[in-house]
């Protein structure tokens, strides 16, 4: 099939190969330079002890200086997962939100009509700078002065002036061939809703090309003269050519300085950018004059693991920073991150440069803040949490944001950072004792239970005692990945991230992720699956696991059993456990917490993560003999946290009557 001109490259700028190889390998962490775009890792084409296998998501490629394998995402793709080229694409496409054009007249004439598109918007930015040169544009040429931009920006830039007439580039246009379909089709300009000549979509504005990835001019930014204006910014609409919520502004040349700062500034608007690459931030972009979205954000780790967002300190720009981490959340992982430097109040980065220097705005973003942060001072500034309702409350905003992270791993460290924030704000620290706020003994050197808490069922909820049930799920968990590995690959994500205890399936659990990373999450046979994993481990996983663990007659696991029913033993038990694992961590937070403090907002917590379990396993038909046993046990951590609670206040109610 012959695709359009420019799909592949446009598939290409939008899919991130690091993204597409990272899914099958495991990265060299120190050979790997995330700033520039670089990964290494073992190559999968063939056996080798150190990495050689080079990706560099900047240019698309990979290369392999052991055996000489090298390509792009598409290739990698069909090498690793057995695709045909077409296959490959459209896996590609579905990734990056394309559709793949048909093989039609249709289709091509859609691509020919973009190719014209392009060359008009090139002749309407060379109008527009010859403009710029004008007495009319005087104004205009004042103004950037006034914020210290001369020839040198605007040339840089390409920025150019629209005048007042109303038809000036239409007029022009047509006069070099250039048909009305076309100019209208270009966003260049509007036509009366009553009929009658069209008339230029931009008057009275200094102009800013916008170039995307493959330097093509997609669009314009308009900033107005005429303080009155109805609108000070003014976008082209959206065209065959430009997606306003794709593209970022000053995007190819950023990506190009980034190459060489590992650094990106994502500032709010045209005069921002040209403000930070003028005092010599040239890896600096900006949104097309609406919230940042998360194919935005997409586009920019692609460019550099952690941008900083720049935003105006007042309450518009701190009401956009928290947009912009609503959008961020179930996005961020390891390596994909953000932090905000909030400017201050009233200043923006040009405003900021121009009355403090270049330096100020520099030692801003070096103290820029992490999302943690800009989540934690959302929640608390201003709150006071003297009462049990008021921090239980805050635990639910928190666990309400957290709940959005993508990341299993992200949200457990997320967790444990506001856990040791909330200490700390509630006055109740580790080692210390506080007089009168019913805080545990010192511990010294960390936090041990004391005799009480010893002998509790939260004392006895250890690893040690559920470790007998844990064995036997895990042997099931493991099995069922096995025998249908389609179904582990497309739960790659949660069993990467889902704890193994036993000591004797810790190597099968890696061995498993390990082989899951080099096949395809689709068609994935089961018998070459087993055999290569056997390869990794040197013996037959299966036979361990039942003979170790006793799943041998488990109703749902056997060569013959239907892969359907396998895969949802799969997702079931992964749930069970996952939600269990995850209360035994609330546990012992709570254990270690109820000596520091002892509130309502312990109960809450126990009391989700005990809502999690039972919701998993009333979904699950492979656990439910554990079900009583589970929910037994979680009923006795609720009473006793609660039981402890009533112990407390009613220890602080009898001092009180005392004194």
């Amino acid at each position: 099939m012959n695709l359009p001109d420019g799909f592949l490259k446009e598939l290409s700028e939008r899919v991130s190969i690091a993204e597409v190889v990272g899914r099958k390998l495991s990265w060299d962490p120190k050979k790997s330079n995330r700033a520039k775009g670089e990964y290494w890792a073992l190559c999968p084409f063939h056996q080798e002890k150190t990495p050689s296998f080079k990706v560099d998501d900047r240019k698309g490629f990979y290369i392999c200086f052991g055996c000489g394998s090298k390509g792009d995402a598409i290739k990698f793709l069909r090498e690793t997962g057995n695709m045909g080229f077409m296959e490959a694409v459209a896996t590609l496409a579905r990734e990056a939100g394309m559709e793949v054009p048909a093989a039609s007249p249709a289709e091509k004439e859609k691509a020919d009509r973009r190719s014209v598109l392009a060359e008009v918007m090139e002749l309407a930015l060379a109008f527009y700078r010859l403009e710029m040169q004008t007495r009319r544009a005087a104004e205009a040429r004042a103004y950037m002065e006034g914020r210290g931009h001369g020839q040198d920006i605007l040339d840089r830039f390409e920025i150019g002036f629209a005048s007042q007439g109303g038809q000036s580039l239409f007029q022009q246009l047509t006069k070099k061939g250039v048909g009305e379909a076309e100019i209208f089709d270009a966003g260049l300009v509007v036509r009366p809703d009553g009929g009658g000549h069209p008339y230029d979509r931009f008057r009275n504005r200094i102009m800013f090309p916008i170039r995307d990835l493959r330097g093509r001019c997609i669009a314009f930014g308009a900033r107005a003269m005429n303080p009155n204006a109805r609108a000070k910014y003014l976008n082209s609409p959206e065209t065959l050519l430009f997606e306003k919520g794709r593209t970022l502004y000053n995007v190819g040349p950023a990506r190009e300085a980034a190459g060489k700062t590992g650094k990106l500034v994502i500032a709010e608007g045209y005069m921002d950018v040209v403000a930070l690459v003028s005092a010599g931030i040239p890896h600096a972009v900006a949104p097309l004059g609406t919230a940042i979205t998360a194919a935005q954000l997409l586009l920019a780790w692609r460019i550099s693991s952690e941008p900083v967002i720049a935003l105006d300190g007042d309450e518009a720009g701190r009401r956009a920073a928290l947009r912009v981490m609503e959008t961020a959340f179930p996005l961020i992982e390891a390596g994909k991150s953000l932090r905000f430097s909030m400017l201050p109040d009233g200043s923006d980065p040009d405003d900021l440069i121009r009355d403090h220097g270049v330096e100020a705005m520099l030692d801003r973003l070096d103290r820029s803040q992490p999302m943690a942060d800009l989540l934690w001072q959302r929640e608390t500034a201003g709150r006071v949490f003297d009462s049990p309702e008021r921090r239980a409350a805050l635990d639910a905003a928190l666990g309400a944001a957290i709940r959005r992270i993508g990341s299993d791993e992200l949200r457990r460290l997320y967790l444990a950072d506001f856990a040791s924030r909330k200490r700390s704000l509630f006055g109740h620290s580790p080692g210390k004792r506080e007089s009168g706020k019913g805080a545990g003994p010192a511990t010294g050197q960390g936090y041990q239970p004391t005799a009480g808490t010893r002998t509790s069922p939260l004392a006895g909820s250890t690893p040690s005692r559920v470790a007998p049930r844990w064995r036997k799920r895990e042997a099931v968990l493991l099995t069922a990945a096995i025998l249908n590995p389609e179904a582990a690959a497309s739960q790659e994500a949660r069993l990467e991230t889902c704890p193994v205890t036993t000591t004797g399936l810790k190597e099968i659990h890696a061995k498993l992720l390990r082989v899951l990373a080099r096949v395809s999450a689709e068609n994935v046979d089961p018998a070459k699956f087993r055999i290569a994993l056997e390869v990794e481990l040197g013996f037959d996983p299966i036979d361990v696991l039942r003979r170790e663990s006793g799943v041998r007659h488990h109703p749902f696991l056997s060569e013959k059993a239907d892969r359907s029913r396998v895969a949802q033993t799969l997702e079931e038990v992964l749930n069970v456990h996952l939600a269990e694992t995850g209360m035994e961590r609330e546990v012992r937070d709570a254990e270690r917490d109820i000596v520091e403090r002892a509130d309502e907002s312990l109960t809450w917590r126990v009391r989700q993560a005990r809502q999690d379990l039972e919701i998993a396993l009333k979904t699950a038909t492979a656990e439910t003999s554990q079900e009583e046993e589970e929910k037994n046990l979680s009923e006795q951590l609720q009473s006793y946290i609660d039981n402890q609670i009533w112990e407390k206040k009613k220890r602080v109610t009898e001092t009180t009557q005392k004194s």
